[in-house]
Order: C-alpha cells, then structure tokens, then sequence
C-alpha cells in the first residue's frame, strides 16, 4: 500500500512537466509554419516585341569594271602588219585597229572575179541558144548555177578579206595588248582589250532576305578607297534572278554615273544601300536562344497568386495572427511570372535589334538577360524597370551602316 501512495506521489509531480513536454512539439510547428517563406524566384530582364516601321541599310564590298569591255580578236589567220596602238590610248569608234596580211585573200579574190566573169559569159551565151531551141533546159539551169555558185564564192572572199582590217566597234581605251606587228596569229586569237570608261559598274552578293525589297534605279552609295571619304552617287541596274543555291545569295549590279575623275576599272569600293521601309517585328538580338531544334526565345507568361496550404495553416493556427505574413507573401508572389519556350525563325539584323519572321507577336515579353538556369515554366521575377522595357525607343532599330556577320543577312 505505501508503495502505491509513493507512486502515485511521484506521478502527480511530474505531470504537469509530461505536459510542457507534450505540448512543445506543437509550438515548433507553429513557428516553423511562422519563419516559412515562398521559393526565390529566377531574376531576370525582360523587353517588349515591338512593331517598327524601318528599313535596312547595309554596305558591301566590290570592285569597280567598265559596263563594255570588248575583246578584239582575230577573224583571218595570217601576219601582224599594223598594231598602232597601246595600252592608256583613246580609240573612237571605227578607227582601225590592226591590219593582218591579205595578199593571199586578194589573189584569191582576184581568181573569184574571173570565175564570175566567166560564168556571166556562159550564161550569156546559153540563153541565146536556149531562144534559138539549140540547148536543152537542163543546160541553161547548170549555167545559171554556175554563175550562182560564182557570185556566192566572191561574197565569201570580200567578207574574208575585209576581216584583215579591225576597227574599233565602240569609242574606249585601250586595255590589253597582247601581239606586236610581225607576229602570225590564228583565226580567234586575242589581239586587243577595248574598255569604255565612260560607265563603271559593280557587282555585290546581297542576301535573299533583302533582294526582295530592292528595286531597278533605287539609289546607291558609293565610295571608292583610292579616291578618298568621297561620296559618289550610284543606281541599282541589274538584280540577278538566280540565287546561290549554296550561301542564298543573289547579285545585284550597281551603276556608278557619272564616273568620278580618277577612278579606273579594278578599284575597290564600298556600296551602301538602303531597303524600302517596311513594318517589322523585332527583338533584342540577345534574346534569341539556339539549340539542336533550332531558334528559340523564353516568353514571360505573367501566374496569378494563390494562397498556399502552408499559409493556411498559420492562418488557422494564429487563429488570423498570421494575415500580416500572408499579405506580404501573396505580394511577393504575385510579383512571380513564369517562362515559356517559344520557338521562333529570325530574319535580318538591324544593329542590336533582329527581325521575327514567326513565333511571336507585338507587346509579348522575352527574356533578355538571366539565362544561367533558366528552363521552361521556372518561376521568374523582373528585375528591369517597366518603362526600360516597354518604351519604344527601347527597341527601334537603327539603320546599319556595316556589314553584320549573322548567317541570315
């Protein structure tokens, strides 16, 4: 009996300290529901697609030719007796270039002549029988023939002979020389160069993206590295209808009028040209993203704040202590978007802006900067200003005044 009074003694002493003990695990929890706090969010910057009506300016490299180059070659075979002029001389048109040795053709001619003459004379003389029912018919066509094959015979000769003499077909400068009197050429052997430096052209490789957007007689820059920082006027001439199936280039021909004193055919020069304004989606170049699948942007896709179980429960717990706190992190939340992966297809580059051909639409945000970790559907939070990033000025392009070495331009 005294055992059970001690026990029941000692029992009564220690329960209300079982109490404190049974009750602490209930205030841990309460304090840890208390010091929770919402997940950081990925920091990031952002800015707006904007639709800007712009053109595109670009500067090629070329070399400078004359529009007419002519090569003279040789029609006869047979020796150099005249060459008369040289490299850097002013030819007008018609002015003999070169003389070829004709004696043999003249003898030739000559023969051709008293083969005609001869023909007449039968003709002549089988008609008259032919009216005086003495030949046969068959007779007088074999002699009308004759005199046929005899005409066509001195034509070919007169044609061949007058090949010994070349004249100038166009007004120009001489370029090549490439024989000297004396010399035997063949038929189709280069003589002479024949240059007319009245009209310089060039040639540039121009994307497929841009030739679509110039026209015959848009107007051209040009400015040739020998002649100074001077600006020369020029037109666009010829646009190429066939691409490279290999880089997707088209050339295009720039006509440089009126020629500039000092410049020659062979010159380096620089082609500054400007596309037609047309309306254009565009980005910060540094949002595009690439991958095996190819082009890709992060599109910020704006989450509505929700109230978590966890903030519940301090709700319930604090029996409404705790709707300070659940204030705060639904503010926090709310400032939390989340990120999208939006495939895209870029066009030209406009200075630190590109073009979007497909894949997004105006006003969107897109990730500009804070990729380090960043995946689709990560919870982010802006960190740039909204007037940086929705402002205008922010992303118009300005027109380009040096070549970009992008693969689409």
């Amino acid at each position: 009996m005294s055992r059970i009074l001690v026990f029941q003694k000692c029992f009564l002493t220690l329960l209300p300290s079982l109490a404190i003990i049974a009750g602490l695990p209930g205030c841990s929890q309460n304090t840890a529901t208390e010091t929770r706090k919402p997940d950081k969010a990925h920091l990031v910057e952002v800015a707006v697609v904007a639709q800007v009506d712009s053109g595109v300016t670009r500067v090629r490299t070329g070399t400078l030719r004359a529009r007419r180059e002519i090569n003279i070659y040789a029609q006869e075979e047979g020796r150099v007796t005249a060459l008369p002029y040289y490299e850097g001389d002013k030819i007008n048109k018609g002015q003999v270039l070169a003389r070829l040795d004709d004696a043999l053709l003249r003898s030739q001619l000559a023969r051709a002549e008293a083969t005609r003459h001869k023909a007449e004379q039968d003709l002549k003389r089988i008609r008259d029988l032919y009216k005086k029912k003495l030949t046969t018919d068959e007779e007088l066509s074999r002699a009308e023939t004759e005199l046929e094959v005899a005409s066509a015979d001195l034509e070919l000769l007169k044609t061949r002979l007058s090949y010994t003499i070349i004249k100038a077909p166009i007004s120009g400068v001489i370029s090549n020389r490439l024989t000297e009197p004396g010399n035997v050429v063949e038929k189709h052997d280069h003589l002479l160069t024949l240059s007319d430096p009245s009209s310089l052209v060039t040639e540039v490789s121009v994307s497929e993206l841009l030739i679509p957007q110039m026209s015959l007689e848009d107007p051209v820059k040009v400015t040739i590295d020998a002649l100074g920082q001077t600006v020369h006027n020029g037109r666009i001439t010829r646009i190429h209808p066939n691409l490279d199936p290999l880089t997707r280039r088209g050339m295009v021909e720039m006509e440089l009028k009126p020629v500039p004193d000092g410049a020659r055919p062979g010159q380096l020069c620089r082609v500054e040209f400007t596309t037609r304004v047309a309306k254009r989606l565009v980005v910060p170049f540094r949002a595009i993203r690439r991958d095996e699948q190819g082009e890709y942007v992060y599109v910020l896709k704006e989450s509505v704040a929700t109230e978590t179980a966890p903030q519940k429960a301090v709700d319930k717990i604090d029996g409404g202590n705790g709707e300070q706190h659940n204030k705060e992190t639904n503010k926090e939340a709310g400032d939390k978007s989340v990120v999208v992966r939006a495939p895209v297809r870029s066009g030209l580059r406009l200075g630190e802006q590109v073009e979007i051909l497909q894949g997004l639409e105006e006003n969107q945000k897109v990730v500009v900067r804070g990729f380090l970790g960043l995946s689709e559907g990560k919870p982010v939070k802006i960190v740039a200003p909204q007037a940086q990033t929705d402002s205008p000025s922010a992303v118009t392009p300005k027109p380009v005044s040096v070549d970009q070495p992008t693969p689409t331009v």
